[in-house]
């Protein structure tokens, strides 16, 4: 039946490990369903990529990975990490390889309250910020190295890398999206510092500015983004920030959303590439098997992945279904405070789901 829809999606789903096979199979029906009502087909790809491919082969993807990728429109991601395997074996050898394989520059993480969520944050309620994320360079590209290791003298040096390029890929979405929301861009440095790379940050982001004069710019030293973020997080739109800053105010953010299990993101590039889609609280492997997961992420993902393959009112449906099943509190999972299940809430967003259809 989904052959002769007009719009057929095709998606590669990487359950990986820990809570991602759970949290993935939870997610892929509810993204049928939405894209169903929304006249478009989706057709699922899985493959074995993760922690136990690795230690089956040696290497958490194959080494076609990035081509298998590209003649899809997006990927759907579990999350990556046991605790047999040492940790950057898996981050670099499969999510952070496949972002710099595929050129995701920018990662985009939405945070919002959500009605009837609690948050241990009491400023949180009318929390509705985005924070654009340069994705490849920082202090994430690898460049350094460890010498006299296990002597007196030992030594690790990581360099952040910054080029203009990527700097002005991120500014540049991420006044765009500001140029959509609310107007305004906080972009996020410590150039008070860190004199180098956090000092053409700054030049180069107000290059981009003045071709957005309808946006407003203010740069903000990073601690006190991080505390403005408790504070005042309401009066917060959309954040720039470096590989590093972004991937820890992030984290920080979810907690006003009601936890990382709220805290959905996607790996974009300004070009045609695949977007990647992803939760961001990982494998939690003290709670894989248990059915307890909080798939909202990983289904607000999904609602991102629409958004960016062009069918956007079924990512709005996603995201509508999500608040109304989240309205009753016995559908909240543990990390929400309740004594719901992963299939229990996944269930009764396609509920919710299934009464609009029919309205």
């Amino acid at each position: 039946m989904s052959e002769a829809l007009p719009m057929q999606i095709r998606l590669v789903s990487i359950p990986g490990d820990g809570v991602g096979p759970e949290v993935v199979a939870a997610t892929l029906p509810v993204i049928q369903d939405a894209a169903l009502m929304h006249g478009a087909g989706l057709d699922v790809l899985e493959v074995d990529w993760g922690g136990e491919r690795h230690l089956r082969t040696g290497a958490p993807m194959p080494d076609d990975a990035a081509e298998l990728v590209r003649s899809h429109d997006a990927v759907l991601f579990g999350a990556v990490g046991r605790p047999d395997v040492p940790d950057h074996e898996l981050v670099w050898g499969l999510i952070i390889a496949l972002r710099q394989q595929l050129d995701l520059a920018v990662n985009l993480r939405p945070v919002r309250s959500w009605e009837n969520v609690p948050s241990v944050v009491t400023s949180a309620p009318g929390t509705d910020l985005l924070i654009v994320r340069e994705n490849t360079e920082g202090e994430y590209t690898g460049v350094g190295g460890r010498t006299h290791r296990g002597r007196e003298a030992e030594l690790g040096i990581e360099v952040a890398v910054h080029s203009r390029p990527a700097i002005e890929r991120a500014a540049r979405y991420a006044f765009e999206q500001a140029g959509r929301r609310r107007g305004q861009v906080a972009l996020v440095t410590k150039s008070n510092a860190m004199r180098h790379g956090y000092t053409l940050w700054d030049e180069i982001v107000a290059e981009v500015a003045a071709e957005f004069p309808a946006v407003e710019c203010q740069p903000v030293l990073v601690d006190a983004m991080a505390a403005q973020m408790i504070q005042r997080p309401a009066e917060l739109d959309v954040l720039l920030c470096s590989n590093l800053f972004g991937d820890i105010l992030a984290d920080l953010a979810a907690v006003l959303a009601g936890g990382m299990g709220m805290a959905p993101s996607a790996n974009v590039s300004p070009a045609t590439t695949p977007g990647l889609f992803e939760p961001i609280h990982g494998s939690a492997p003290d709670i894989a098997g248990q059915g307890i997961a909080n798939p909202t992420a990983c289904m607000l993902s999904g609602a991102m992945m629409f958004d960016h393959v062009g069918l956007p009112a079924a990512g709005d449906s996603i995201r509508n279904a999500i608040a109304v099943a989240l309205l009753d509190s016995s559908n909240h999972t543990p990390d929400l405070g309740g004594t719901g299940t992963t299939d229990g809430l996944a269930a009764a967003v396609r509920s919710a789901l299934n009464r609009e259809r029919n309205t």
